[in-house]
This record gives C-alpha cells, sequence and structure tokens, in this order.
C-alpha cells in the first residue's frame, strides 16, 4: 500500500513547482495503478490547508477547488483513507523518542507511526522522513530515475 505525503499532491498540483511535472506524472500511474493508494486525513487537511494559502502557494486553488480535487482522489477506486489505530500510540512514542522529533517533525513522526501501523511504505519527497528507520519511504523523485 502506498501511503502518500501532502508534498506529493501539492507539488502535483502546482505548476510553479520545479517537481511537478514528476509529482504529477507518478500520482497519475499511482491513481491508475491497481496497488492502493492510501491518503491520511492528516495529509489530505494538509492539502487543502496548504493549496489554499496564498502565503504557501503563488496561485492558491480555492477551497472549493482543493475540496474538489480530494473528492476525486476519493472517488477512485484504488484509494482509501486512513487514519490511526490503536497500535498509533505506541508505535508514535517509539518513532518520537527514537528520531529524538520535537516540534515540526512530531508531525513527520506521527504520519510516520501512521505508516508503521499500516504496513505501508510512505511516498514523500522530505528527506526529514529518512531520520526514522523502521519506516518504509520511497522518493516518487527518486524512484522515477531508478
Amino acid at each position: 500500500m502506498k501511503l502518500l505525503d501532502a508534498n506529493v499532491l501539492l507539488y502535483a498540483y502546482n505548476a510553479d513547482s520545479p517537481h511537478h511535472e514528476a509529482c504529477r506524472d507518478w500520482l497519475e500511474a499511482a491513481l491508475n495503478d491497481e496497488e492502493t493508494v492510501a491518503l491520511p486525513w492528516q495529509t489530505l487537511l494538509a492539502f487543502v490547508r496548504i493549496a489554499t494559502n496564498s502565503r504557501a502557494v503563488s496561485k492558491p486553488l480555492t477551497s472549493d477547488a482543493a475540496c474538489a480535487i480530494v473528492n476525486q482522489w476519493l472517488g477512485r477506486t484504488n484509494v482509501t483513507t486512513v487514519g490511526y489505530g490503536e497500535r498509533f500510540w505506541e508505535i508514535f512514542r517509539q518513532q518520537v523518542g527514537e528520531a529524538k522529533v520535537s516540534g515540526p517533525l512530531v508531525s513527520d513522526a506521527a504520519l510516520a507511526a501512521l505508516t508503521i501501523e499500516q504496513g505501508a511504505t510512505l511516498y514523500s519527497t522530505d528527506r526529514d522522513f529518512r531520520r526514522f528507520p523502521k519506516l518504509k519511504l520511497v522518493d516518487p523523485l527518486q524512484a522515477e530515475k531508478t
């Protein structure tokens, strides 16, 4: 199962990003593949929050447009949403302790813990996730080069 970080989605929809084309192509292929694409609620909320923020992107989407994009993803047969399960807290605490994270990296630890709990692979361009040794991680920008 491919679990996605918000940055992959944001790059795919931000034409001004230098990673736009690669992430757009990768996302399109993932959405058309048979393998399950897992979209955590925190990823979807981050997409809507950042894609509509004029301080984060030069051409922000309207809230309606961002939500319509999310609806399109959720309408795909191979896309599912995922939330925290019973083992999340223990895995999260372990990730925070082992990686010695604090501040903004706590959100990364939560996404790493969720990915581990789900038995998934996280797809992200964020190098900060490398600090979590138990996390299966793929950078879509690097994956296309191999």
